[in-house]
């Protein structure tokens, strides 16, 4: 199933400051009984959005202060379980970009094949992300995908970060694995030619 073209996002953020941040956060256990992709984002951090009798919580997802496209955390994020249904959760819930300092090489892997661009900054850039939207709550971010930068548009300041260069090309065509098998077709017949 092919996932939506990546390439550049711009928008506001929304800041989570929680270090070690695990999938069992992410998307709680109980809710992992469905096959399919849709419907996990009204459970993304439901443990912390909602009490015992869902009632909301003092949380920043339950805040009408902070919305966007870009979910900003703390270190180490997406640690703990393999669990697919985080990375399925969060792009549910409606964001396209998660910023920290360092994540799970598991979580990262799995949001490339959901279409969730993970970046991660150093991590005096993230804390300039923090500051940022702290003194403004409207402050945009903006990630260019194809020239792998994020900037903090009120400040103009900006860093690089790495990619694969093979999920680059699948989030900047729309790619999963098989499409871009598909993608290579003339490539591979011509190599099967010559054999």
């Amino acid at each position: 199933m092919a996932t939506k073209i990546f390439k550049h996002v711009q928008s506001t953020v929304v800041p989570l400051p929680i270090e070690n941040i695990d999938t069992d956060q992410i998307i709680p256990a109980r809710f992992l009984k469905a096959t399919t992709r849709e419907g996990f984002g009204n459970n993304l951090f439901r443990d912390w959005r909602f009490d015992g009798e869902d009632n909301p919580k003092d949380f920043v997802l339950n805040h009408p202060t902070y919305s966007g496209k870009v979910l900003v955390a703390g270190k180490n994020f997406g640690c703990g379980s393999s669990r697919e249904h985080a990375a399925w959760a969060i792009v549910d819930y409606g964001f396209d970009v998660v910023v920290s300092s360092f994540f799970a090489d598991i979580f990262k892997g799995n949001a490339l094949n959901n279409g969730l661009l993970p970046v991660q900054v150093s991590d005096a850039f993230l804390a300039k992300i923090f500051d940022a939207v702290y003194a403004d709550a409207h402050a945009e971010i903006e990630v260019d995908l194809e020239n792998q930068y994020i900037r903090i548009s009120s400040t103009g300041e900006q860093e690089s970060f790495e990619i694969n260069p093979y999920k680059k090309a699948c989030l900047t065509n729309g790619y999963d694995d098989i499409d871009y098998i598909l993608s290579k077709k003339e490539l591979i017949e011509e190599f099967e030619s010559t054999r």
